[in-house]
């Protein structure tokens, strides 16, 4: 019996500190968002340009990511195209980004209206017959005004 206990004790020692070992092991995730704009969509990541970042960022996207648009509601993987500007919401795990979710942002377009441009064009004819050594004077004024926008 003293020799089972002193083999179990004995075991208990050396696996102690093996399995304390392997309970420290853990990976570090972090889960952040950044805003910027999609500079190209490829087969399993997005390239995405921001103003915090001089360079472009790459964020791989899985059938798990979220696509949706600033009221929450869902828009089809199709709408995310180069160009547009998004919010990403990612885990970090190593050196890779995973997109979780990718905001799309409502794009403005602003139409502006033809200018109205008014020309007023003007011209004076003035014609005179007749003879003056005989008195003859005759005196005929046109005037023609056209408006064009």
């Amino acid at each position: 019996m003293k020799k089972l206990s002193l083999l179990a004790l004995t075991l208990t020692v050396l696996i102690a500190p093996v399995c304390s070992y392997a309970q420290q092991t853990q990976m570090t995730v972090t889960k952040t968002e950044t805003a910027g704009t999609i500079s190209q969509v490829n087969p399993d990541t997005l390239v995405i340009r921001s103003e915090s970042s001089p360079n472009p960022v790459v964020y791989t996207y899985t059938k798990k990511t979220n696509y949706i648009n600033e009221r929450g509601e869902p828009v089809s993987m199709e709408t995310v195209k180069s160009g547009l500007p998004v919010t990403v919401y990612y885990t970090s795990n190593g050196n890779q980004m995973i997109a979780d979710k990718v905001m799309v942002h409502e794009t403005t377009t602003t139409r502006t209206a033809k200018p109205i441009m008014e020309e007023n064009k003007s011209s004076t004819t003035t014609t005179t017959t007749g003879n003056p050594v005989f008195g003859e004077k005759k005196t005929s004024t046109t005037t023609t005004t056209s408006k064009t926008n």
